[in-house]
């Protein structure tokens, strides 16, 4: 497996951020599928030991990003539309629910977390940096399930969260303008106390991602 360079992190790396740096090698195209993944690699890679780097592949064998096969090897997952849609439904769920708990409950500084976000998604499309575009976008929608929480919400976002990023990327890249105007949307309607009109542009949001055959093949 050929090794990216990458700057090197600090040894006291958390267990959650080695997760982060795979995960979004594995969305980026950093690693391709079918590309097979060592552990020893990886972890001279990040500058860490290997125990948070294996910890991080069963994570992500369980997100559907990677195939562990015991005693054999681990590879990157080909991209499959059904598994997209079932892991987008689910996602969109539980944001819908974390939107309904902080519709009329949203304090000023919640909302101005979102507000921040926003605008960091949208200095981010402008810059076509798709990397810090999908970052400020996953801090957008992660306030209101902060607010709930519900901590069996973020349990589903993390092992369904990582498939949904894959098809993210494709859609930033080709139309991030969309969501820009949706997240301030959501935010003005969320300060309203609007809690339907913020469901239900929160469910529609979710399912604009387009996880068609094509989309996976163009998203590869």
């Amino acid at each position: 497996m050929p090794i990216p360079r990458a700057p090197g992190v600090d040894r006291t790396l958390l267990r959650d951020d080695v997760f982060r740096r795979l995960r979004d090698a594995i969305v980026d195209g950093t690693f391709l599928p079918g590309e097979q993944l060592k552990d020893a690699d990886l972890a001279e890679w990040l500058g860490v030991s290997r125990t948070p780097v294996r910890e991080a592949l069963l994570r992500l064998a369980a997100s559907g990003l990677v195939i562990a096969r015991p005693g054999r090897s681990t590879t990157v997952s080909a991209l499959d539309p059904k598994a997209i849609r079932d892991a987008r439904d689910v996602v969109a769920a539980m944001h819908v629910l974390a939107v309904r708990g902080m519709a009329g409950n949203a304090a000023d500084g919640d909302l101005e977390r979102m507000r921040d976000a926003n605008r960091r998604f949208a200095e981010a499309l402008s810059a076509g940096d798709i990397a810090a575009a999908m970052d400020a976008d996953e801090d957008f929608h992660r306030v209101p399930v902060a607010v709930l929480g519900n901590d069996a919400i973020v349990a589903v976002l993390d092992q369904f969260g990582p498939v949904v990023r894959r098809a993210e990327r494709a859609r930033f890249a080709a139309d991030g303008q969309s969501s820009l105007e949706r997240h301030e949307h959501l935010v003005a309607l969320l300060a309203r106390g609007d809690v339907d009109g913020a469901a239900d542009l929160t469910f529609k949001t979710w399912h604009t991602l387009s996880v068609d055959d094509e989309a996976a093949h163009e998203a590869r």
